[in-house]
C-alpha cells in the first residue's frame, strides 16, 4: 500500500525522528506539512543548522509532496491557523506526528528536582507536554472528519522500560512518560471515531546532534564504536519513518490502539529495514545489558 491522497503534519520536523518520520511518510507518497521553529530566515534558541524548508526538500527528492510552514507549537493561534490552512488545502488530515520536543539543550543529567535548574525543567515540560495537546486541540476535529486516521506521539522509550527505569531527572522523566500517557488517553477518544493513537519511540538515534556530539557523520559514524562500543544497536532516522509509514499503510492499524510502541519491534514485526539494510531493536538490548550490570543509556537527540 502507498499514502497516495494521504495527507500528514509532522509537528516538530525540523531535524531528527521528525525529520525522519516526515521523509519517509512522504517517500510512501503522502503530501506532508512539517512544521518548526528553525527556518533559514530564522532560527529558534536551538540555534541549529537544520531546517523545516531542508525536510520539506528532502521529501520532494524522494518523489512525495513537502510543505514547510514555520509554527510555534506553544502558540495557540499559529496552530489553529496552521490547521485552518490544512483544511483549505487539502479538506482533510489523515495523519497527525507529535514530535515537538526542544529539551536537547535543557535536561540535566542524574538532578534530583532540587538540584535541576527549575526554569529550564518547567520550560521542557512546556515544550513537551502542551505543545502536544495544543496541537492535538485543533488538528484532531480536522482528522476526525473521516475514518481512518492517525496519531502518533513520538517519545523516549517504551511504557516498558520507562515504568522501571529512571529517566535522568523528574523533569525529563515526566517528560516522556507523559507522552505515553497522552497517546493512551487519545485513543480512548478517537476509537469511537474510527482513528487510532499510539505512542512510538525510537532506539538510539543516530539524529544530526547525536552525530555531532560523537565527532562523526552518518557516513563514519561506526568509528564512535571505539569509545562508545553500544552506539553499534543505533538507527538512523529514517529508521523510525518507515515504522511510522508501516503504521499509516496497515489497514488493520486499530489493532495498536492505545499502545506503546518501538521502531525495533515495528521492524520485527513488518519486515522493514533500516537504511543499510540492518534491523536493529535496541530497547531489548538494553535491558539485557543492563540485567548483566553493564548501564547502557540510550538517551540521544532526536
Amino acid at each position: 500500500m502507498t499514502l497516495q491522497g494521504k495527507v500528514a503534519l509532522v509537528a516538530g520536523g525540523s531535524r531528527g525522528a521528525g525529520r525522519g518520520i516526515a521523509t519517509e511518510l512522504g517517500a510512501a507518497g503522502a503530501t506532508v506539512y512539517v512544521t518548526g521553529r528553525t527556518t533559514r530566515d530564522h532560527q529558534s534558541e536551538y540555534q541549529r543548522p537544520e531546517t523545516i524548508e531542508e525536510t520539506a526538500e528532502a521529501i520532494e527528492a524522494l518523489g512525495g509532496t513537502g510543505i514547510a510552514v514555520r509554527v510555534d507549537h506553544l502558540v495557540s493561534d499559529e496552530v489553529r491557523d496552521l490547521v485552518a490552512r490544512i483544511r483549505k488545502e487539502q479538506g482533510r488530515l489523515d495523519i497527525l506526528v507529535n514530535d515537538i520536543w526542544g529539551g536537547e539543550k535543557l535536561f540535566e543529567w542524574n538532578k534530583p528536582v532540587w538540584d535541576h535548574n527549575l526554569d529550564n525543567g518547567l520550560r521542557m515540560l512546556r515544550l513537551s507536554i502542551d505543545t502536544h495537546l495544543i496541537t492535538a486541540h485543533h488538528a484532531l476535529p480536522l482528522m476526525i472528519e473521516k475514518p481512518g486516521g492517525l496519531l502518533v506521539e513520538v517519545t523516549d522509550g517504551t511504557a516498558e522500560y520507562n515504568a522501571v527505569n529512571y529517566r535522568l531527572s523528574p523533569f525529563y522523566d515526566l517528560c516522556k512518560a507523559a507522552v505515553l500517557r497522552m497517546a493512551w488517553a487519545h485513543a480512548k477518544d478517537l476509537a469511537p471515531h474510527g482513528a487510532t493513537s499510539v505512542a512510538i519511540t525510537p532506539g538510539w538515534l543516530r539524529s544530526e546532534m547525536m552525530l555531532e556530539h560523537f565527532g562523526v557523520t552518518e557516513a563514519n559514524w561506526r568509528d564512535a564504536l571505539e569509545n562508545v562500543p553500544h552506539f553499534a544497536i543505533s538507527e538512523t532516522p529514517r529508521f523510525v519513518g518507515r515504522a511510522v509509514a508501516a503504521l499509516a499503510t496497515d489497514p488493520d492499524v486499530a489493532r495498536w490502539n492505545g499502545q506503546s510502541l518501538s521502531s525495533g519491534g515495528l521492524a520485527q514485526i513488518y519486515g522493514f529495514t533500516d537504511l543499510d539494510n540492518s534491523r536493529p531493536n535496541a530497547w531489548p538490548y538494553v535491558v539485557e545489558v543492563q540485567d548483566a550490570g553493564k548501564p547502557a543509556d540510550t538517551t540521544g537527540y532526536r
